[in-house]
């Protein structure tokens, strides 16, 4: 059992990714192991065998703590969002100046998260291109989950003072977006500078700067 925990813990992301976090309990083994397998091998091709199998669980004790597979991918999407948006956010308090200079940063460091050797892109955009939207659980929790990012960006657009702080805010949420299924199809985290490139030409245009 405990090679398999170490399994899982080394092979995602170094603090970007639930998986990577140190199991407390039975739940949070099972949760490990269905996080790695649902994101890198997908929702629907999972079964509750291969996660039994990676997390060294019996089937009583997956269903004492989940009552279906449903269950367990919301559950998995809410922490894996949780445990991303702390290792995002966090890098972004960081970084020192301006709002303009926080919104760029976030392209650094997306380049980071996708030149990890665990990167397998983003798990809500991963669910909700694998179920139709018609899924309210799958397609609530993306929602959620972006709408961290779209708060964020408007404080940032806000701070700026941009004449069209929504509008603006979806155009960097789209390179962004952009940016990480490129990256994820792609293998090359480069992909990242490219989208901090055109955020920038579009930030100096709604802000008035020459170029």
């Amino acid at each position: 059992m405990d090679e398999g925990l170490n399994e899982v813990c080394l092979d995602d992301g170094g603090g970007w990714s639930f998986a990577s976090m140190p199991a407390r309990n039975a739940r949070d083994r099972i949760m490990s192991a269905a996080s790695h397998l649902f994101c890198n091998h997908g929702f629907a091709a999972t079964g509750i065998d291969a996660i039994l199998d990676r997390a060294g669980t019996a089937k009583a004790t997956l269903y004492h703590h989940f009552r279906s597979k449903e269950e367990l991918i919301s559950a998995v999407l809410q922490a894996e969002g949780d445990t991303w948006r702390d290792w995002f956010f966090g890098r972004l308090s960081q970084v020192e100046g301006p709002a303009r200079n926080r919104v760029l940063a976030v392209f650094d460091v997306l380049e980071d998260w996708f030149a990890d050797p665990g990167f397998y892109g983003c798990p809500f955009i991963n669910a909700v291109a694998e179920f139709d939207t018609g899924n309210d659980a799958v397609r609530q929790a993306a929602e959620r989950h972006k709408d961290h990012l779209l708060t964020w960006l408007k404080a940032q657009m806000m701070e700026m003072k941009v004449s069209d702080v929504v509008e603006t805010t979806r155009s960097i949420a789209i390179l962004i977006d952009g940016a990480i299924v490129a990256a994820q199809h792609s293998g090359d985290p480069s992909f990242a500078r490219t989208a901090r490139r055109l955020a920038e030409c579009h930030l100096d245009t709604v802000l008035g700067r020459a170029g």
